[in-house]
């Protein structure tokens, strides 16, 4: 094997580190055997002296994830932007996490099989997690279909920090709106398990925040974010 071979390779969950370039005669060559996530015994929890207090007082406001849920179309991405800019304005961070582009790099690897929409949420859960123990506001915007899935992303945050907004706008709207072409595909049968024609959508049971037509007339974005703009203001998020 030359000087230039990779520095590690992997085997099923095995790591070994293969003669680096600057690897000098002598010098030991470690292989450690990594248990997989689920069974590691070896890991400890790193503790700081600062925390989500201390955070949140150098931003003056409390972290939260607002977890935006509904079908394609129904306004998820239009309410996240929306509600960014009017966070924006009044002086508060937040950060959108978007299902579409989190799977450009952090879930680029899941399809849309049961399994994989379960992994793809937990993922997201645990990063919506870390941005609000960072002290801010994480918008999260995904269609989340199932609800057990969005209960365990609500099990992860202490003291009720998971808000869930439904947009809760019918199938025939979000289909003629169709933004991204996706029902025509699944209508014809070249999109398989595409939710709401051949996958099922879970909506919440109790959910924080409903929003949806009032006298078949859909809100306009501003309206959306002043009403999620208000729980926020008056569960006190807006200040620390």
């Amino acid at each position: 094997m030359s000087s230039h071979s990779p520095l590690i390779y992997h085997h099923t969950n095995t790591i070994r580190f293969i003669h680096p370039p600057n690897f000098l005669p002598g010098k030991t060559i470690e292989t450690v055997s990594m248990a997989t996530l689920s069974n590691a015994t070896n890991i400890f929890w790193q503790d700081c002296q600062l925390g989500k207090p201390e955070r949140q007082k150098l931003l003056n406001q409390k972290g939260c994830v607002v977890w935006i849920t509904g079908l394609s179309g129904s306004g998820k991405s239009t309410l996240a932007c929306s509600l960014s800019s009017e966070l924006h304005s009044r002086g508060k961070l937040s950060y959108i996490l978007d299902g579409d582009n989190l799977r450009h790099g952090l879930n680029k690897d899941l399809g849309f099989k049961a399994e994989d929409r379960t992994e793809n949420i937990r993922r997201t859960g645990e990063v919506a997690k870390l941005f609000a123990d960072a002290g801010l506001i994480c918008v999260a915007s995904l269609i989340s279909p199932y609800r057990r899935d969005r209960d365990t992303c609500r099990a992860m945050l202490p003291d009720s920090n998971f808000i869930e907004v439904y947009m809760n706008m019918p199938l025939s709207l979000c289909e003629a709106r169709d933004p991204k072409g996706l029902y025509k595909l699944a209508r014809a049968g070249k999109i398989k398990g595409f939710t709401g024609i051949d996958d099922p959508y879970e909506p919440p049971l109790n959910c924080e925040i409903e929003i949806k037509e009032d006298s078949g007339v859909c809100p306009t974005p501003y309206v959306m974010a002043g009403k999620v703009v208000s729980y926020l203001e008056e569960k006190g998020y807006l200040e620390c």
